[in-house]
């Protein structure tokens, strides 16, 4: 069985972060180690949290996993809430290399244009550098152009697209991702290119609905994905369909929770989705 470790705060309440990528990546057969970067009562939708940084306790459990020889198979990172500790999650991938895990980033710290409140003008030339050692980058197109210095476009075709990817690629890292992408009316999905000029996309139906949470969804199943051995479209488009699942599930559940998707009760989808695909290998 492989195991990652990912690295991301928990929010005890709320459905997303830390609280997520463990049973979604444990449900795909994965071992999911974790790395708190922080805990919070519950995420920042609420009307109030508390918050306790550990960013003091990522470098004793890394040495303490060094002395150990723990090692990984592969890395993935979401939400990190400071330079900070975009340095210290860039030494980590260092010092846990001689493995050659794959490392997966989905630099969480921006949507619709903006970035998240926590976060200065500077924060994104720190992500950057975690995101150029990386093998597989997740980004929406608020964050790639907040990577790559570009102009963030809502109206834009295909062109934009191949050079935001172009650019994230110049960062370092292997293979760029782009989620959130639309070239009509009505269809949703995700994009990619890789160093070697390979191409993918998927797409399926837009959902109107969104929920809290639901990137988070979508990295760990990738994760889970291709520690499964899947390739990165495959993963992707498992990915893409259980999102799509989830908030389903969530828009037409009595309690429709305004803080998170409903993902687990369609983890029994995501295991049939995973097992054909494996099955096909």
């Amino acid at each position: 069985m492989k195991r990652i470790v990912t690295l991301q705060d928990i929010s005890c309440v709320g459905c997303c972060s830390t609280t997520v990528a463990l049973p979604v990546i444990s449900a795909m057969g994965v071992e999911c180690s974790i790395l708190p970067t922080a805990v919070l009562s519950n995420h920042t939708m609420f009307k109030e949290f508390t918050c306790v940084d550990l960013s003091d306790q990522i470098e004793p459990i890394a040495e303490a996993w060094k002395r150990q020889n723990i090692a990984f198979d592969g890395i993935y990172t979401g939400y990190l809430a400071s330079e900070e500790q975009c340095g210290q999650v860039a030494e980590f991938f260092d010092r846990f290399s001689e493995n050659h895990p794959l490392i997966i980033v989905d630099p969480a710290m921006a949507d619709n244009g903006k970035l998240y409140p926590a976060f200065g003008e500077t924060f994104p030339a720190a992500m950057a550098k975690v995101c150029a050692k990386a093998d597989v980058i997740l980004p929406n197109i608020t964050e790639a152009a907040l990577l790559t210095q570009m102009p963030y476009k809502t109206e834009y075709d295909r062109d934009y697209i191949r050079e935001l990817l172009e650019k994230l690629l110049d960062l370092g890292c292997g293979t760029a991702v782009l989620t959130g992408v639309s070239f009509e009316p009505g269809r949703l999905g995700v994009a990619y290119l890789d160093r070697n000029g390979k191409e993918f996309t998927y797409f399926t139906k837009w959902c109107e609905q969104s929920y809290h949470g639901t990137g988070d969804i979508f990295a760990s199943t990738v994760t889970g994905g291709l520690m499964r051995g899947l390739d990165l479209g495959a993963a992707l488009t498992i990915a893409v369909d259980y999102v799509v699942a989830c908030i389903e599930q969530t828009a037409a559940s009595e309690s429709g929770r305004w803080y998170g998707a409903e993902f687990e009760p369609v983890i029994p989808e995501l295991c049939r989705m995973l097992q054909e695909r494996v099955t096909a290998i």
